[in-house]
């Protein structure tokens, strides 16, 4: 790939990177990235990756802009409401950088089309907001061998992990399987800082970058966990579970399958479920 005038213009900034240079913009340009969720964290994620210039780009999302979700975020605007998110997604995306493809999918992530979806991307992030599509995306990402970067956020607090799977410690290894249905509250039960989701987001699309890029040092076999009350950042080393359901010895999830609904809920009006990505 030869970058063109233009693009050594636009991407000059990553170029004089000596840990990127041309060479590592050409691999951005070539990257498949797949977001799961054009929600709170899938926003600040997509629009910085297609800042810098990663070439294709996927979006799953079955939901569509509400009130309520421009708080934090960021891709969609109060022109947007009632429009389905990947749409809203999709433009300001390109309207950012017309260089690159973006892909989207108005549905649900879901075991019989989750492997198939994320098989066409080199990295996954996990944008979602509830257990049992975060499961979902670990166990998908296991069944494809492909990489992905989780994050959680709940009131003040995030969490992130990035897992290379059979590799590093997997989402099971520290989680094991969602809780009982209604025992932790959603962000729409509990609230949450918005711009938390940024902090979280553009930490994902950080671990993204590196990976198509082959540098640093990803973060593998450590929960980052920040506090936006106190600013703190803190890791906690995880080892892979030899238990692990998923990637342990003796492992006994073999297939994909839908977890249990994260409440007691209608499943035709229920926005928790069918809404199911981005917090």
């Amino acid at each position: 790939m030869q970058l063109t005038e233009e693009q050594i213009e636009r991407y000059s900034r990553h170029i004089l990177l000596p840990e990127v240079g041309g060479k590592g913009q050409e691999k951005l340009l070539a990257g498949r990235v797949l977001i799961v969720g054009a929600g709170g964290l899938g926003s600040p994620a997509g629009l910085y990756l297609a800042a810098a210039g990663v070439g294709k780009i996927g979006i799953v999302d079955s939901d569509v802009v509400d009130l309520t979700n421009l708080q934090r975020q960021i891709m969609h605007e109060t022109a947007d409401l009632g429009v389905p998110k990947v749409n809203s997604a999709m433009t300001r995306m390109r309207a950012i950088n017309p260089d690159i493809e973006v892909r989207v999918y108005p549905k649900k992530l879901m075991a019989d089309n989750a492997v198939d979806i994320i098989s066409d991307y080199d990295f996954v992030i996990d944008g979602t907001d509830n257990f049992p599509a975060k499961f979902l995306v670990a166990d998908a990402c296991h069944f494809a061998d492909k990489p992905y970067s989780h994050a959680g956020i709940l009131r003040f607090t995030g969490q992130a992990i990035t897992v290379i799977p059979r590799k590093t410690t997997c989402y099971r290894c520290i989680f094991n399987a969602p809780p009982p249905p209604g025992a932790v509250p959603s962000c729409s039960q509990a609230g949450v800082l918005g711009v938390l989701a940024g902090v979280m987001g553009c930490i994902q699309a950080t671990e993204a970058a590196k990976y198509l890029l082959g540098i640093g040092e990803l973060l593998t076999d450590r929960l980052l966990v920040y506090d936006a009350l106190s600013m703190g950042f803190r890791t906690v080393n995880v080892a892979r579970n030899r238990k692990c359901p998923l990637c342990g010895d003796s492992p006994t999830i073999s297939r994909l399958q839908d977890e249990e609904r994260p409440i007691a809920c209608d499943p035709e009006t229920c926005d928790c479920y069918q809404n199911e990505p981005g917090n």
